[in-house]
């Protein structure tokens, strides 16, 4: 009689060998970093930070003493306050141009201003016509949806002397409505919000709330705008942070009015026939800030809206 063959069970401390299929299979929340991500993590994120330390170290310093023996200092001086008074004009040194009419300090409040009205229409317009769009039956809706993302194939230059002639014919040219009427909605915006409410809200719910009576608009405000509260976070941080970046709209709508924002500011911060870097690099470490502060305020969400989006698709 033959003895039986009896499989020994696999000692409860040997490591057992990870299957590639499985690995591949898996969510990149489940899978452990290993040493050589950190290295590239921690190389990216020194050669994407540099920028803006290297402009934070030459804010602290003057012009004339930047450069220690021919090479650039590395270190913080004691020169920031000096150079902030340069530009925004408490301060007079003989040896700098006047920035009195930068209006720096005035730019920068005018910019925040500007970025606080412009996501607040973005997030409540995208939102309402993504809503419109996605779950609404009207004639039209999908030609008219494709025009609207067609518009994402047109560079937004080829339109800044179209917008001109229509915000001078109605007087908006100088005042805060030529720099935030036209953002109000972006065509990324309905795009990204219709994609969005697509997939995570289902037809089955909004019937529901209107057969127990609820207005089309209330279906939005306490079944829509929840849903959302990821996505809105992703599409709050890129319009403010287009709005704050505003360059050549600004300048042409409102540089050198009352409403100027910070990208004509710091345009004008170039004056003279030798430009100050320590003068320029001042009001681009402040300029930078803001949108610093708001990454850190909002990273979380920003990041559960990019993974909520990447599970729905």
């Amino acid at each position: 009689m033959s003895a039986q063959v009896v499989d020994k069970p696999a000692p409860a401390n040997e490591p057992v060998k990870a299957n590639s299929a499985a690995l591949l299979g898996r969510s990149p929340q489940d899978t452990p970093a290993g040493w050589v991500n950190y290295i590239l993590l921690s190389l990216i994120l020194i050669i994407g930070f540099w920028p803006v330390y290297w402009a934070g170290i030459i804010s602290t310093w003057k012009e004339d003493k930047v450069y220690v023996d021919g090479f650039p200092t590395a270190l913080p001086g004691p020169y920031f306050s000096f150079n902030w008074g340069i530009i925004t004009g408490t301060i007079t040194d003989a040896t700098y141009p006047s920035y009195d009419s930068v209006n720096f300090l005035r730019s920068f409040i005018n910019s925040i201003i500007v970025v606080a009205i412009v996501v607040a229409g973005t997030l409540f317009f995208c939102s309402l016509a993504g809503f419109a769009f996605a779950k609404l039956r009207f004639k039209g809706r999908d030609a008219l949806f494709y025009f609207v993302v067609l518009t994402l194939t047109i560079p937004a230059q080829l339109g800044i002397v179209g917008s001109y002639q229509i915000m001078q014919s109605i007087g908006w040219i100088g005042t805060i409505f030529a720099v935030t009427v036209p953002a109000l909605v972006s065509a990324f915006g309905v795009f990204y919000m219709r994609q969005f409410i697509e997939d995570a809200i289902p037809d089955e719910i909004i019937e529901s709330a209107k057969v127990d009576g609820a207005s089309t608009f209330r279906v939005y405000t306490n079944i829509v705008i929840p849903t959302l509260r990821p996505a809105l976070g992703v599409l709050g941080l890129i319009a403010a942070v287009g709005a704050w970046n505003e360059y050549i709209w600004a300048l042409v709508a409102v540089g050198g009015s009352s409403w100027q924002t910070i990208g004509p500011a710091l345009h004008n911060l170039r004056a003279g026939s030798t430009p100050k870097f320590s003068i320029i690099l001042t009001g681009s470490f402040i300029a930078t800030i803001p949108l610093i502060a708001l990454l850190f305020v909002a990273g979380r969400q920003i990041v559960r809206g990019i993974m909520d989006g990447a599970v729905k698709a």
